[in-house]
This record gives structure tokens, C-alpha cells and sequence, in this order.
């Protein structure tokens, strides 16, 4: 279970976001605040794997997300605002935020950015994601912790859509096939070149076997290749 905290002054945001997570039995809200004070309070004195914040609503700041890690080192912050400014998006990284999405994401985006936040991994939305790619942001460079030389980390969904992606399903049929929006296996797609630091359908296949983050034998390469561009594009 995520022990999952919101923060964001808006009543109509927190309520919005409770009903999201209402229907996801791995997430649990267990605290809401809609002050900076509020926050840092529930920080020390309640559980919580995660924290969903819009920093930018009234009776917060980004400086809230460094005061609260300094509580409690563990916690991680999925950041969800309107399109901010590449020197926004830096700030925040650099104060401690894990991942960031924006308000108008799609329901099953915000949902997926729970838990692979909660495994220390980033999720960026697609338009936070061209944001970043646009100005030539590294986020590695710009967090506090130190490099890590181990092997990218894919959440569950993400080796899924690569998969799928390796058997030459377009975005159309992976969405089918997952119960999704073809926006999110967009975003996904997007998270996952990221990650690996490549920029097509082929090279994520390639990637993934050379480093032995999905097997071979389970991928049909030829049609993962023939089918390539079209997939990028669907």
C-alpha cells in the first residue's frame, strides 16, 4: 500500500485527486494539507511514501518540498502544477522533486505516477517531458543525490509497453490492450526513451535485451523494426 499525502491549496484539486485515487486499492490518501505549515506538520508526524503538491497554489513554495526531505529524508514528491518555465522545472528538481506532471494530465497518468514514484523512480508527463528535452535539461545533474552507476530502473507498465512495443503493436493497440488512453502509452513511450536515453522504437528494444532488462526470445525484432516508424507516429 502507497501512503500517498496531497498538497495543494485548492479544495476542488484535493477532492478531484482523492476521487482518482478512490477507485486504485494500492493507494491510500492518508493526509491532505493546504499550507506549507500544514504540510511540514503531517511530514513529521504521519507515514507517508508520497507527496502529490502544487507548490505553486496559495500557502506554498517550492522551498516546502527541501524543508520537508530535511523531516523526512524518504519521501518523495510528484509535483502537479500548470507548464512551468524551464527555470521553474530546474528550481523545483533541484529542491527535491522526484517526478512532475501537469493538472491536465489524464486520469491514468496521474495514476501511474503514484507508484513509480513511490519506487524512486521519475515520471514526467509528456509536455513536462518536451519541456525538459526542449531546453536540454539534465535532470541527473541537477539533483542533490549522488550518480548511480546501476542499471536503469523501468517500472512493471513501462517493460510492458516496451514489450508490446517489441512485438509491433502501434499505440492504438497497446492502449487496447492496456485499458489506457493512446496519450498515455504516448507518455509512456516518452518516459521510456528518456530513461534510456535513446530516441526511437528500435532502440528501445535493442536497449532493453542489450541490457538485460527483458529477454530476447520474447521479441519479434524484424516486425519491432519494419514497424518502426509507423509505431513512433501512431
Amino acid at each position: 500500500m502507497i501512503r500517498l499525502l496531497l498538497a495543494d491549496f485548492s479544495d476542488l484539486s484535493r477532492i478531484g485527486l482523492k476521487t482518482i485515487f478512490r477507485s486504485n486499492n494500492d493507494i491510500k490518501v492518508v493526509g491532505e494539507a493546504k499550507s506549507n505549515e500544514e504540510l511540514k506538520k503531517l511530514i513529521a508526524e504521519t507515514e507517508v511514501d508520497v507527496v502529490m503538491i502544487d507548490y505553486t497554489s496559495n500557502n506554498f513554495n517550492i522551498e516546502v518540498v527541501s524543508d520537508c526531505k530535511s523531516i523526512r529524508p524518504n519521501v518523495h514528491f510528484i509535483a502537479i502544477t500548470p507548464l512551468q518555465s524551464r527555470e521553474v522545472l530546474i528550481n523545483a528538481i533541484r529542491h527535491g522533486i522526484k517526478s512532475y506532471i501537469k493538472k491536465d494530465c489524464d486520469e491514468q497518468e496521474i495514476l501511474d505516477s503514484i507508484p513509480s514514484t513511490a519506487n524512486g523512480d521519475k515520471f514526467f508527463c509528456g509536455r513536462i517531458l518536451e519541456t525538459i528535452q526542449r531546453n536540454d535539461i539534465n535532470i541527473n545533474h541537477l539533483e542533490a543525490e549522488p550518480l548511480s552507476c546501476l542499471p536503469v530502473s523501468l517500472s512493471q507498465r513501462e517493460l510492458e509497453v516496451i514489450q508490446m512495443i517489441a512485438e509491433g503493436k502501434t499505440n492504438v493497440q497497446i492502449a487496447e490492450d492496456l485499458f489506457i488512453s493512446t496519450h498515455t502509452v504516448n507518455t509512456h513511450r516518452k518516459n521510456i526513451m528518456f530513461k534510456l536515453g535513446v530516441n526511437n522504437t528500435a532502440a528501445i528494444v535493442m536497449y532493453a535485451v542489450k541490457y538485460r532488462l527483458v529477454s530476447p526470445s520474447e521479441f519479434n525484432f524484424s516486425t519491432s523494426l519494419d514497424l518502426q516508424a509507423s509505431s513512433d507516429t501512431n
